[in-house]
């Protein structure tokens, strides 16, 4: 019985040793997805957390603002919105699939697959205009060719 009860309280404190230091692992998950979502203000067109620039006078204070929207309790989006109000659309790495934008992820592809369509109308029209076989290599049709062939080249 006290040995139970003293496995069940080990048990009991290990899961919550684990969710203690769990806890925090979300938020540094959070960090690094939304700072490799956003661009660097300063111009280099480096993700957020890879500005390496000596110096970079926007990327700690970038970074440093992520953090404080973190540690409030901010959602994603809000945080995203937040960085576009302050630094413009460019500060996001990808643009939303919204409204042009949507034309602009769409586009390739479609231009793609109509160019593979034409190309194969145009393989397939070839292939219509294809001229007939070419005679039986013991047809006197073949042997009059090479007669002429012969006279007008003189061999």
């Amino acid at each position: 019985m006290k040995r139970s009860a003293l496995r069940r309280s080990l048990q009991l404190i290990a899961v919550s040793l684990t969710a203690l230091l769990l806890m925090g692992a979300g938020d540094d998950a959070r960090f690094n997805k939304l700072g490799h979502n956003l661009m660097c203000a300063c111009g280099c067109r480096q993700v957020l957390l890879e500005c390496n620039h000596v110096g970079c006078s926007y990327s700690d204070r970038m970074r440093d603002e992520l953090s404080t929207a973190l540690t409030r309790g901010d959602s994603d989006d809000l945080v995203l919105q937040a960085f576009v109000q302050k630094y413009g659309p460019t500060v996001l790495a990808a643009p939303p699939a919204t409204g042009f934008n949507l034309v602009a992820w769409v586009m390739p592809f479609a231009v793609l697959f109509s160019a593979l369509g034409f190309a194969v109308l145009v393989v397939l029209r070839w292939k219509q205009r294809a001229p007939a076989a070419a005679p039986a290599a013991d047809s006197p049709e073949l042997e009059a060719m090479r007669l002429r062939a012969r006279r007008e080249t003189e061999l």
